[in-house]
């Protein structure tokens, strides 16, 4: 099984985010489960949603609470990374998938040391960025970054196939929902993973 934590903002698509790659893999056969945890429900305040996806031959997910210790960290907002439980959940073998304008080898120092502290050792296995950012604003018009970072995320990890992805968005945007497959698309394509 797979487990998920997204860090966002609230208004950035965070929990939409777990929505959408849960359909895409129940869609596939798998199981899957997403659910949020909002602190105070207001644009801007730090949103956390969780995600598990498990394959046909590991069954049903029958855990109902948060994901404590996630295999994969997704981080809309950059500006979370200063918040040291972020980084502090995530497994030594994880995948942190970051939403930054940053150079992606200036990105992994992030994640060096135990606390992302710089003391050497490697915090994470991989880590992938891409400027989710600079493409929404680019191809929707918009700063909402959740669709660009499920490119991201699929990049990333292979949680799900991309075409998978498509009936969901389309249930969810309608008339938009190409736009945000395009978004996706693209940051698919520019996602540096290592």
């Amino acid at each position: 099984m797979l487990e998920i934590c997204v860090y966002g903002r609230g208004g950035q698509g965070g929990v939409t985010l777990a929505e959408l790659v849960a359909h895409a893999a129940i869609s596939e056969g798998k199981h899957a489960q997403s659910m949020p945890s909002f602190g105070p429900e207001r644009r801007g305040a730090p949103v956390l949603a969780f995600l598990r996806v498990s394959g046909q031959e590991e069954g049903r997910i029958k855990i109902r609470a948060e994901v404590v210790e996630p295999d994969v960290l997704v981080v809309l907002d950059p500006g979370l990374l200063q918040v040291g439980s972020v980084v502090s959940r995530l497994k030594k073998s994880g995948t942190a998938v970051v939403n930054t304008k940053k150079t992606h080898e200036a990105m992994k120092s992030k994640f060096e040391g135990e606390g992302g502290g710089g003391e050497g050792v490697k915090r994470v296995a991989k880590v992938a960025t891409v400027d989710a950012m600079g493409i929404a604003r680019a191809v929707l018009g918009l700063p909402i970054v959740n669709t660009t970072m499920i490119g991201a995320l699929v990049k990333a990890t292979g949680v799900v196939e991309l075409a998978s992805l498509e009936e969901p968005m389309q249930e969810r945007f309608g008339k938009v929902a190409a736009k945000n497959v395009a978004a996706m698309k693209k940051a698919y394509e520019e996602t540096e993973v290592s």
